[in-house]
């Protein structure tokens, strides 16, 4: 595959902070996990930032479906559901991929894919469509081998992977398609990797958090709370990672997540880094500020900010 060709200063431009308004898409395996709800909730209660024009539903494959298919609908119903709950009817949902990609050269098209080629050649690098994907990453993949002319006007932001010094990546972002991630790394698209273990793993809250601060923020934060509170049946002393709003803090204030530029990384069958300092740079986030992190994320929710 023969990717479009963007120089270093053009990918650091991209990379770069930006002042103003984002204009992004959210690519979520919504029904995976709890975190992907908090995502999305942090993303359209932060408008003085982020311009969210659609949502696509990612597949996903665990005990909660019956296969990449099955988890991709069940997202796309998750996100109607909190769409809903939100009163925002306003924003476009996208059905994504109902299969993983079955080699490195042969995109899975969907209605997703489709919507995402389309808003990106309608985007320029001078205003690049940001697309943060916070699952397997099968359907900002797809897109890229259907029109790879896209690389040139958006920006990815991904949570996929553990951080480079981990002793492995087997992360279920990552290991769910690993020619999907090689498509992401190595074609020069301008990309913000956010590692889990060792830099998302810092978002860690408690069900007090949640009780205190979440679930009197009217009805989507009582379903956020709820959904929390049934994820385990202890909380005593027991705290969960919520993963995925480190994408949407990343956008939304970027001193929370300090970052460095590396040379994109290289992925193994078996799931292991390894680098070579020949290759383009990307963003690297290395650490996360929890407690600036869900400052910001409760304040908007109780509408203080």
């Amino acid at each position: 595959m023969q990717y479009p060709l963007i120089t270093e200063e053009q990918r650091m431009e991209r990379l770069n902070s930006r002042t103003g308004k984002i204009r992004m898409v959210l690519d979520t395996d919504t029904f995976n996990e709890i975190d992907d709800q908090f995502a999305v909730v942090y993303a359209l209660k932060s408008p003085e930032r982020l311009q969210v024009e659609a949502f696509y539903a990612a597949p996903f494959f665990n005990e909660l479906s019956t296969g990449p298919k099955d988890g991709m609908e069940k997202s796309y119903h998750e996100l109607h559901k909190i769409l809903n709950l939100m009163g925002r009817t306003d924003i476009p949902i996208y059905k994504g991929s109902e299969a993983y990609l079955p080699d490195p050269e042969t995109p899975v098209e969907s209605d997703a894919a489709r919507n995402l080629v389309e808003r990106a050649l309608a985007s320029s690098p001078e205003d690049p469509l940001y697309v943060v994907a916070i699952g397997a990453i099968t359907n900002v993949a797809s897109a890229i081998l259907m029109e790879p002319r896209i690389i040139e006007n958006i920006v990815v932001v991904w949570l996929g992977g553990h951080a480079l010094h981990w002793q492995h990546t087997r992360e279920f972002n990552l290991e769910q398609d690993i020619p999907a991630v090689r498509i992401i790394l190595n074609s020069g698209v301008p990309l913000v990797l956010i590692p889990c273990m060792g830099v998302a793993s810092h978002l860690q809250t408690t069900l007090s958090e949640m009780k205190d601060y979440v679930k009197e923020t009217g009805v989507i934060g009582e379903y956020l709370y709820e959904t929390f509170r049934q994820v385990h049946p202890d909380h005593f002393a027991y705290s969960r990672v919520i993963w995925d709003i480190s994408t949407i803090a990343y956008l939304v204030n970027e001193r929370s997540t300090p970052s460095v530029l590396l040379s994109s990384p290289i992925v193994s069958d078996e799931a292991r880094w390894s680098q070579d300092q020949s290759r383009h740079l990307i963003r690297y986030v290395h650490y996360i500020d929890r407690n600036h992190v869900f400052r910001d994320f409760f304040q908007k929710l109780s509408g203080s900010n």
